[in-house]
């Protein structure tokens, strides 16, 4: 929790002093136009990493809504198409659990969860200057975007809905693309953090 509160707390904008306020012998050298060039760098620099952010969202959950209406319409109630023999099929399957079939009693509350997770990630953005953090972030809300949709909007009803599944390795639970970026996003957070990036840019040593 407290490691959340740090990462949630930081400023704004990254400063390297640390302290987050310029020291006055340095604004009388710099002058207003050198303010002028501070600020106009900072601010486009964050909006990047936002755009990033959801840029990598959007990508993540549109392949993951295309792939599932297309094994909706083609693959379900037909037989596994093998893509690597027995090692890789692909399998329609409807999952009322979390990632990976699990948990199928709790669907109502993994809503919520994936629900909570898109408000932390929007509130992190407007702090975000890291571009590894807007890939990692913008995987993680593509993915939890595309099973709150199956949430909501398929049966058996609204925030109970089954997520559709597909990719089948074989002695492994059948997934979906969102639940891989939702992995693959929360790995690549796990790495940051043990390399002391912030979502703000700044390196910490703990």
């Amino acid at each position: 929790m407290a490691e959340a509160e740090r990462i949630i707390g930081t400023p704004d904008t990254p400063d390297a002093t640390g302290n987050g306020r310029e020291r006055p012998d340095e604004a009388a050298a710099a002058g207003a136009s050198g303010t002028d060039e501070a600020s106009a760098a900072g601010r486009p620099r964050g909006k990047r990493r936002i755009a990033v952010l959801f840029a990598v969202a959007t990508f993540t959950y549109a392949l993951d809504l295309i792939s599932k209406m297309i094994v909706v319409a083609k693959l379900e109630h037909h037989p596994p198409i093998e893509i690597v023999g027995d090692w890789l099929k692909f399998e329609a399957i409807r999952n009322a659990g979390a990632a990976f079939g699990f948990g199928e009693a709790f669907t109502v509350i993994f809503t919520m969860i994936a629900a909570a997770v898109i408000v932390v990630i929007a509130r992190l953005a407007r702090k975000l200057y890291s571009l590894p953090w807007a890939i990692a972030l913008g995987l993680l809300l593509g993915g939890a975007l595309g099973n709150l949709t199956d949430r909501i909007f398929r049966a058996p009803g609204v925030f109970e809905g089954a997520v559709v599944d597909f990719i089948a390795p074989k002695h492994f639970a059948v997934f979906n693309l969102a639940d891989s970026a939702i992995v693959c996003g929360g790995i690549l957070i796990v790495l940051l953090s043990f390399r002391g990036l912030d979502p703000d840019g700044t390196v910490h040593k703990d």
